[in-house]
């Protein structure tokens, strides 16, 4: 698994909305956050991230414009290892278990196919 990224919540809450829009100036961003903080704390938290390497901005018409230096995927794996680790032992096994639950599973043909042929190629490759 790789290492999580290093995010406070907030810092977190700015990244899912740069990568669900794709790009954002720091108002955008104040706008979409919940239990919105000051406009001064989003562009303190823009700032740090900018440091840390996880987000850029351009200057466009009088404005910084954001947007993420990773991919998507990436993020996604790094959120996923730190909730597994978090919250089920480091087990992924009971991670998927706690999301296969019959009680909240509503997973078509299709999506239950594609996972018994993730687990099939895992068991091939000696996991």
């Amino acid at each position: 698994m790789t290492a999580p990224l290093q995010l406070s919540r907030r810092e977190r809450q700015i990244m899912e909305i740069l990568y669900r829009r794709g790009r954002a100036t720091a108002a955008e961003i104040h706008q979409d956050i919940a239990d919105r903080p000051s406009y001064s704390a989003v562009r303190a938290h823009l700032r740090s991230l900018e440091d840390k390497g996880h987000v850029r901005h351009e200057a466009e018409d009088l404005r910084y414009v954001y947007s993420p230096t990773g991919q998507p995927a990436k993020a996604r794996k790094s959120a996923l290892a730190h909730l597994v680790t978090t919250f089920f032992e480091g087990s992924p096994a009971r991670a998927a278990a706690a999301l296969l639950d019959s009680r909240s599973a509503r997973l078509s043909e299709e999506e239950l196919d594609h996972l018994s042929g993730l687990i099939e190629k895992a068991r091939k490759e000696g996991r």
